[in-house]
């Protein structure tokens, strides 16, 4: 059984991966390249236990229990001695593979499993970047994590039934519902999610409807939580073009071609809510649109 695990990289993802690991009795090692990051990521995931305790999700001992697991680590050799790794990188492919070649030789026991948070990028292609492929496979949480139940598994070519079996296991440790998915161009929820989101910039950008509307009309039309253009900033416009570029280049179909006004958005580096700054402009009280 799995018990102990390392987390690489503590941004959103990581940190959300991080907080509900060490809610369920693990110990967690989360590593980034600096303190600062570290730093926030424990003030989030303070917060968010906080969020849960004052909904009776947890217990205030409980909160200070998770606090305790996690160990935060600048360097990749503070991996070495875990069971499980699971990279939350940036969804870069090259930026992955160069993590997992400088992790592999680190790791102590050639037993210790690694499973990538990639939304869109080929499972097997990034396990033939390490030396276990056979222990290496996709384990895709949703965000934010503490609260959404989902995560995809995803096997490469080579992934062991063992491999998954472990995995698979320990999502349901973390009060998770898995489901399995083929490794194809961003697997389940994102092929239909972010073609959504893609069409709903071409919306914008043909002039069908305004920011407003658009997610006005997605809320109250298809009784979505939240519009698509909203959900694109949580995202992180940055993610949702990469997802995109992946789709339309594992797929060669242009039904994927991702928006240019998108493309605009991320180059103007309006990437969403993490800058205060997307299709909404959030630096007041209630977000504006800055379309």
């Amino acid at each position: 059984m799995i018990n102990t695990i390392a987390v690489i990289g503590a941004g959103q993802m990581g940190s959300g991966i991080a907080h509900v690991c060490a809610l369920a009795g693990l110990d967690v090692t989360l590593i980034d390249v600096g303190q600062e990051p570290l730093d926030r990521a424990l003030a989030t995931i303070g917060r968010n236990l906080d969020r849960q305790v004052a909904r009776g999700k947890t217990s205030e001992l409980e909160k200070a229990e998770a606090l305790a697991r996690i160990v935060p680590a600048t360097t990749l050799d503070e991996a070495a001695s875990s069971q499980l790794v699971i990279e939350a990188a940036t969804e870069d492919e090259q930026v992955k593979k160069e993590i997992f070649q400088a992790l592999c030789p680190k790791l102590k026991s050639p037993d210790t499993l690694i499973a990538t948070n990639t939304s869109s990028i080929s499972v097997t292609r990034l396990a033939a970047s390490t030396d276990r492929p056979e222990k290496f496979m996709g384990m895709h949480f949703m965000n934010p994590v503490p609260v959404m139940q989902l995560i995809e598994l995803i096997r490469g070519i080579a992934t062991e039934e063992d491999t998954f079996t472990a995995i698979r296991d320990l999502t349901t440790r973390l009060g998770k519902k898995p489901v399995s998915a083929e490794d194809f161009p961003a697997f389940i929820v994102n092929r239909i999610l972010l073609p959504m989101i893609n069409e709903a910039v071409y919306t914008l950008y043909e002039g069908v409807g305004s920011v407003e509307a658009i997610d006005t009309a997605m809320k109250l039309g298809a009784n979505h939580p939240m519009g698509p253009l909203e959900l694109a900033d949580f995202i992180g416009l940055d993610v949702c073009l990469a997802v995109m570029q992946v789709l339309h280049d594992g797929l060669a179909d242009t039904k994927y071609r991702p928006c240019p006004l998108l493309v605009k958005y991320v180059e103007a580096g309006w990437i969403g809510k993490k800058v205060d700054r997307g299709f909404y402009d959030y630096t007041g009280d209630v977000p504006v649109p800055t379309r």
